[in-house]
């Protein structure tokens, strides 16, 4: 979940979108009648046909602009649901990520409410996890999918594009699959709500009756304003049409050409391809409406052809400058933020759709500039913090929580008895095949109780519980934690000893005050806690034998009631001098049974 401080930075940077004073629209219109009233300054049919070249060149740009943004704002609709997504595959597939990876599902629909459902799909083709806006979410759903088109799509081509489907015959939908940049990462699936490709159609117009739409690679037309002609399909006359105007323009170098559209009216036309998608956007503009100015302006000449071809001349010349200065801006402004300068912006004051643009492409500047920010961030943390602690650091935007301060903590202590033993004679590709089967079932547990791994150094870990992160009833969490890794060891130690390692596993646990923060240098960092109790709960893990969790009087004590505890009496610790009260969890006839006692010495 995003913090409320998070969500405020993310309103800051988006200003409101600055009034549209003139329409691009009026601008090249003007600039069309006044490119017809030169020509005519010469008269005759000779400067009649200059007149519609320039008339018919003006209305290819003006129609490949429209064309070129709708397909701009489809791909950029498009790209940045694909960058959602890759977050969600960053990851491996181990036990201790399960969790990351729905947070990372959950986090990607919050940020794209276009995208329906996520499934993801390890990289043996297993689906792992389904949430979805409109169906019930599966976690660990098992089923194999690694026959579907849209994870063998993925493992051909990386990323993955499905057919246009309408749901309940209205609104469309596309499947979007792509894997990550590592193999054990797995396959994303979305579902992809695709109304706004819908709205970007229908919000072009070109004069009074001109339109937009879009076909897929088939011909099939998927978007357009009236959305009754998408719902009844395109049947094969009509697609066949469709495709030839597409081909047309294709050769022409994709240029506006005249053609006849699906309703056998006369109309001008651009195309702009999408190609990841395999999609085409076409702008189209009846030719009555299209060559209108050139047809009033035939009737339009007279005394004043010479004043006329001056004005007309000035007013290009003025016009083409205006255009290009903001186009040239803003090729110069993507390219920098291309290449990673986030703070630079475009400054761009035309008053029309340039300048909403320009404010675009700065609200997308800085809006990556907070993502890489916070990437960089908390990925720095995580490299020198455990995760829980970097997510704190994170979440509350204030290091100041790794500072050095008091707190009551449970200290828990664990290693291998008889590891020193075992390492001197295995050979290392076994001590470290031990040691990962060891670290995998410890880790799995630690991260359940939302406890601290403070740092492991060979066979010896160090385990915090209520600090940083604060829980309810410390001990008791501690105690069913120890009780669960010693399970867990237990049985892996009966794999072991039938390999013919005479291994076993014991546990400390102390409660008590300590200092507790970060420690270290610039470079490096780690949390930690400092004190009596950590002494303590390391001579018990010390004093233990295997299958025992020794805890000491203050945890034993808090759990009283709730787990069952033998005092062992007193014990001499070293580094201390008096003698200590020790208690064990649980019997070795207990739980643990399935271990003959006593067969693992201390290591």
């Amino acid at each position: 979940m995003k913090s409320s401080s998070e969500d405020g930075v993310r309103r800051s940077v988006q200003p409101q979108a600055a009034p549209m004073r003139r329409s691009l629209f009026r601008k090249y219109f003007l600039a069309f009648f006044a490119a017809v009233i030169v020509p005519l300054a010469v008269g005759g049919i000779g400067d009649a046909w200059f007149g519609y070249r320039d008339q018919r060149a003006m209305l290819s740009a003006l129609l490949r602009v429209e064309a070129t943004s709708a397909a701009g704002k489809i791909q950029s609709f498009l790209d940045g649901i694909q960058d959602q997504l890759a977050w969600t595959v960053q990851q491996a597939w181990t036990a201790d990520a399960e969790g990351h990876h729905r947070l990372d599902a959950l986090r990607v629909m919050r940020q794209a409410p276009a995208i329906v459902s996520i499934t993801l799909i390890d990289d043996v083709g297993v689906e792992r996890l389904h949430i979805s806006r409109i169906d019930l979410n599966r976690m660990e759903g098992g089923s194999d999918r690694s026959g579907d088109p849209a994870v063998v799509g993925v493992r051909s081509n990386g990323t993955w594009f499905g057919p246009v489907t309408f749901r309940d015959g209205s609104e469309p939908f596309m499947t979007m699959a792509m894997s990550g940049n590592r193999k054990a990462g797995g396959i994303v699936v979305a579902e992809i709500n695709l109304k706004l490709v819908w709205t970007v159609v229908s919000e072009i117009r070109v004069g009074s009756r001109g339109r937009a739409f879009v076909l897929d690679q088939t011909g099939r037309l998927i978007a357009h304003p009236d959305i009754s002609k998408v719902l009844q399909g395109t049947d094969e006359k009509t697609a066949a049409a469709l495709t030839r105007l597409r081909d047309e323009i294709a050769a022409a170098g994709g240029e506006a050409t005249t053609a006849r559209n699906a309703e056998n009216e006369p109309v001008v036309t651009a195309m702009m391809a999408i190609p990841n998608l395999g999609w085409a956007v076409f702008v189209e503009q009846a030719q009555a409406e299209a060559f209108a100015p050139l047809y009033a302006s035939l009737w339009r000449t007279g005394g004043l052809l010479i004043a006329a071809a001056i004005f007309a001349s000035a007013l290009a010349y003025w016009l083409a400058r205006r255009m290009t200065g903001p186009i040239r801006r803003l090729e110069e402004g993507t390219e920098k933020i291309g290449a990673g300068q986030f703070e630079h912006r475009i400054d761009i004051a035309t008053g029309d759709e340039f300048e909403r643009l320009a404010d675009r492409f700065n609200e997308m500047a800085q809006e990556l500039a907070v993502s890489r920010d916070r990437s960089e961030r908390i990925a720095r943390l995580k490299r020198f913090l455990a995760p829980q602690v970097a997510e704190l650091v994170e979440t509350s935007g204030d290091e100041s929580v790794l500072a050095g301060q008091r707190a009551e903590v449970v200290a828990v202590f664990c290693d291998l008895r008889g590891f020193t033993a075992f390492s001197a004679h295995a050979e290392p590709e076994e001590i470290m095949q031990v040691l990962r089967e060891y670290y995998e079932a410890l880790g799995a547990i630690i991260t359940r109780y939302e406890a601290t791994l403070t740092n492991f150094a060979a066979d010896g870990l160090m385990v915090l519980v209520n600090a940083p992160v604060p829980c309810a009833d410390p001990a008791l969490r501690a105690v069913e934690m120890a009780i669960d890794m010693q399970d867990a060891i237990q049985r892996l130690i009966a794999e072991w000893r039938l390999r013919g390692h005479a291994i076993g596993f014991g546990i400390g646990l102390a409660m008590g005050w300590a200092t507790v923060g970060r420690i270290g240098y610039e470079e490096r960092v780690d949390y930690t806690a400092i004190g009596h109790v950590v002494n303590l709960a390391s001579r018990l893990c010390s004093s233990a034998d295997d299958l025992q969790i020794l805890v000491d009087h203050a945890a034993a004590q808090s759990v009283r009631g709730k787990i069952s505890m033998i005092a062992l009496g007193t014990r001499q610790l070293k580094g201390f001098d008096e003698q200590i009260p020790v208690y064990d969890v649980g019997t070795r006839g207990g739980r643990w049974n399935a271990v003959a006692p006593n067969e693992g010495s201390k290591g």
